[in-house]
């Protein structure tokens, strides 16, 4: 009676792994995401693993999940995998109030993100 599982929207040599509410704006996330596209799974964990942004453990966590994934539930070879894809996406915002001068208040902002890691394994070149 539950409900009907859904077909698989990546293709079989694909793993991905999803980072939620992490709490760094986009435009922040988005600049590490970009240090590891296109790389082999290997050198985007030794880039992240020597970032010096304060974000960087979070997004090699999710990597690290990403080829977990594709390792245990897929299969794949851990070492043809590459990056294909990594993409920010906005989460929520916290919204505070900051008192100011004269009775006054201005607000804080406090984004959070979201990161999608997707792995593919190379095919083999002769």
């Amino acid at each position: 009676m539950g409900k009907q599982s859904l077909k698989r929207q990546l293709k079989d040599t694909e793993a991905r792994a999803v980072g939620n509410r992490i709490r760094v704006s986009p435009q922040k996330l988005n600049l590490v995401a970009g240090l590891i596209r296109g790389k082999s799974a290997e050198a985007a964990l030794t880039e992240l693993t020597f970032s010096k942004r304060g974000i960087a453990p979070e997004v090699k966590k999710v990597l690290q999940s990403a080829i977990a994934n594709a390792e245990n539930n897929h299969q794949l070879d851990v070492d043809q995998l590459y990056v294909s894809e990594a993409h920010v996406g906005k989460s929520l915002v916290m919204k505070r109030m900051r008192p100011r001068g004269r009775g006054r208040a201005s607000p804080i902002l406090k984004p959070f993100s979201n990161i999608t890691i997707v792995v593919r394994e190379r095919e083999e070149q002769e």
